[in-house]
């Protein structure tokens, strides 16, 4: 038997298999669920992301694509799962919204059609605001109750990493915990991805449009990912309040494996990465073969 890895539990490169996943995972904490306004959200941010949904353009940023909204969608609902069964006590309505505000968490590099210059990669840094802006626009375009999305905000602020969630006045508890449970599953969801490696590439030409300093070229990017590793953890713990624990109560749950399979991925990737920076420096492109990444980026920059 195969040791279970994480990119082989689902086909992450099916957005309809990671939907059918997530509402494996959420019938497994009610067996009655209104999936209605998720399937209708789900099916137009795919649709936005592909470049279908009127007034926007496609996608054309490869990090922040709509392979990282569903990785963190998935990720968001398997949190939520394994936090529900430790003992948190979460309404339907609850898990709908934090469901939602993952599918939502980056249509900030999204441009409009009249926006023609550049690439969403320019937004980076204020992207959070725009996701925020977009979902305003689209509870009201869609004719959704605003009562029922009026929390999201302060959901949806946490993915930012600037944010000081102790400056956050939330209304509940439950609130406060999917915040905190987006801000983890966006961190996690991009770090275990498969690609993840190769994707960093694209996310250094990002960061150079959108006007991130601090980065040379892609291998100091690299380089400094494994600042960011540390970073993350202690994230995790000072800031996040360590909801990246539950993924452990979910996997033991949905598949009776007590492991979790995100930072085992992720450690992974850190290593390999430890691996080229001391022994390929010169060649760290000719590491990177995973989903013929490098291939693409070469494409885009002929």
């Amino acid at each position: 038997m195969k040791e279970m890895q994480l990119s082989r539990i689902v086909n992450m490169e099916n957005p309809q298999s990671v939907l059918d996943e997530v509402r494996t995972i959420v019938l497994m904490m009610f067996q009655e669920f209104d999936f209605d306004i998720l399937n209708h959200i789900f099916k137009d941010i795919v649709r936005l992301f592909k470049g279908g949904y009127p007034g926007y353009r496609e996608c054309n940023t490869e990090y922040h694509n709509l392979k990282h909204t569903t990785d963190t969608f998935l990720a968001m609902a398997r949190l939520v799962h394994g936090a529900f069964v430790s003992g948190e006590n979460f309404s339907r309505e609850q898990i709908t919204l934090g469901l939602i505000c993952a599918l939502m968490h980056d249509t900030g590099y999204i441009q409009t059609l009249d926006d023609d210059i550049g690439t969403g990669a320019k937004y980076t840094g204020i992207d959070t605001k725009r996701s925020i802006v977009f979902m305003d626009k689209y509870i009201a375009d869609s004719g959704f109750s605003k009562e029922d999305f009026k929390y999201y905000p302060n959901i949806l602020i946490c993915t930012g990493l600037d944010t000081e969630i102790k400056e956050i006045r939330f209304d509940s508890l439950q609130t406060e915990l999917m915040c905190k449970i987006l801000g983890t599953a966006d961190l996690l969801g991009q770090m275990a991805d498969r690609t993840y490696l190769e994707k960093l590439l694209f996310l250094f030409y990002e960061f150079k449009e959108g006007g991130i300093m601090g980065y040379d070229n892609e291998l100091d990017l690299l380089k400094k990912t494994m600042d960011f590793y540390d970073m993350t953890q202690k994230r995790f713990a000072n800031k996040l309040d360590w909801m990246n624990k539950y993924m452990r109560y979910h996997f033991k749950a949905r598949w009776n494996l007590d492991k979790d399979l995100y930072m085992e991925a992720i450690e992974k990737h850190i290593s390999y990465l430890r691996f080229i920076l001391e022994n390929h420096e010169k060649d760290y492109r000719g590491h990177l073969k995973r989903g013929d990444m490098v291939k693409k980026l070469k494409e885009k920059q002929r």
